[in-house]
């Protein structure tokens, strides 16, 4: 049987030779390997995307969800203008219009002559004209429908002795007009006309005039635009008559100017018929109606007006028509 046996590692000889010295060149490639393998690896490169460009800003004049575009401009390129049709003019300028026309000879207001026409109720030379607009010869014969006649003769006018407090037009500042006192109830007792009163009255009534809110008397409201024609219509020369209650001293030189002198807002009165009615009232006969130009007139000359009433309009006075009340005009009245 075999022992077994502790093999020990050999001791250094120490009579061994040293290392040989190693040379440059192998220093240097040794040194180079180190180098290589300690070195850090590179820095990967990173791709960034390009910042967003900003948005632009949108017009002032555009709206929102709203894209405008222009046309891209062409160097060199001249701008070329499209010349526009020219309106076409009408073919007899110097001729009336069919509803002014018939307006001049008196037949009816235009707003009624243009409501006749829509009716075909309106023949030129023979020929029925139903267009608005419609330009005819001042030698035309112009021609009116019976109906339109019919029509025109059941329109009515209606004469009211308005109080003090209301308006006469549209309401204004809280006051009623004074249209609202037209009802059956107001209708004057003694009224002369065999007229019964029916709602269709009130269509289409208007003021043919003004009367200010503090003042009383005639005030005239109609259908019929002939009525309003020759009581406001332009060169209206219907006068109207007026007592007048003053305070203050009016010398003969302010009498004279309240008949003719003065002017209201750079504009000349016309000639006014003015006397003493009696010792505190002035009797005022106008043939024009500016906005209270009574009490302006007055002021002017140093009175105060407490009192004005209308008493007469043209032909028809105000008579014995009671305060509030109403009546209509005859057939036999005129303006």
């Amino acid at each position: 049987m075999t022992r077994p046996t502790l093999k020990l590692p050999k001791k250094a000889d120490k009579s061994a030779a040293p290392p040989k010295a190693m040379t440059t060149r192998a220093r240097d490639v040794q040194q180079a390997k180190g180098r290589s393998k300690a070195a850090p690896p590179a820095p990967a490169v990173v791709a960034h995307a390009p910042a967003p460009k900003p948005k632009p800003k949108p017009r002032p004049n555009s709206k929102p969800g709203q894209t405008r575009f222009s046309a891209p401009r062409e160097t060199g390129s001249v701008p070329v203008s499209v010349p526009r049709a020219p309106r076409p003019e009408p073919s007899q300028p110097d001729e009336p219009r069919l509803s002014k026309r018939m307006s001049e000879l008196g037949l009816c207001s235009r707003r009624e002559a243009d409501e006749w026409i829509e009716n075909g109720w309106v023949k030129v030379d023979g020929k029925v004209v139903d267009q608005l607009g419609a330009r005819v010869s001042r030698e035309a014969r112009i021609e009116i429908d019976s109906a339109a006649s019919r029509h025109q003769s059941e329109q009515v006018t209606i004469l009211l002795n308005k109080p003090v407090g209301y308006v006469s037009g549209q309401p204004e500042h809280g006051y009623q007009p004074a249209v609202v006192l037209i009802k059956p109830e107001n209708h004057w007792a003694e009224d002369p006309s065999p007229q019964a009163f029916r709602p269709s009255h009130l269509r289409g009534l208007a003021a043919a005039g003004r009367l200010d809110i503090d003042s009383t008397g005639l005030l005239v409201f109609t259908q019929d635009g002939r009525v309003a024609k020759r009581l406001i219509g332009q060169d209206s020369e219907v006068e109207k008559e007026y007592l007048v209650r003053v305070e203050g001293t009016l010398s003969d030189e302010g009498l004279e100017l309240l008949r003719h002198g003065l002017e209201l807002d750079g504009v000349k009165l016309k000639p006014a018929k003015v006397s003493w009615s009696n010792e505190d009232q002035l009797r005022f006969v106008l043939r024009e109606g500016r906005k209270r130009q009574i009490r302006r007139m007055c002021e002017l000359v140093g009175l105060t007006v407490t009192g004005l009433k209308r008493v007469r309009s043209g032909g028809v006075p105000l008579g014995s028509l009671p305060v509030g009340q109403w009546r209509y005009l005859r057939r036999d009245e005129r303006f």
